[in-house]
């Protein structure tokens, strides 16, 4: 019982956390298009191909882009994890909340 609450309590985190992100997604997801269209950077499949196999036991959030950086979110035991992978050459440059 408590395993379930403590489950759904994270779940809930997650969403609240996704919200607010998700109006700034779209023009994030508009640049991260005519970027790729124009051959500038890798696709967003093409860099979550990349990163989700070394990301295991973590729940993957979803994206953001900006200035040719795409910012992966991760969730680990309660905790917020980002990879910032450049969009270019798909070479994670960073990684925070470990």
């Amino acid at each position: 019982m408590f395993r379930m609450m403590r489950i759904a309590s994270v779940a809930l985190v997650a969403l609240a956390l996704a919200a607010p992100a998700t109006a700034q997604r779209h023009g994030d997801q508009y640049r991260a298009y005519e970027a790729h269209q124009s051959g500038r950077v890798l696709s967003l499949r093409e860099i979550e191909d990349r990163v989700l196999p070394h990301m295991r036991g973590s729940t993957y959030l979803g994206p953001e882009f900006d200035n040719g950086v795409y910012r992966l979110k991760f969730m680990r035991s309660g905790s917020v994890i980002w990879v910032d992978v450049d969009a270019r050459t798909g070479a994670v440059i960073g990684r925070s909340g470990f």
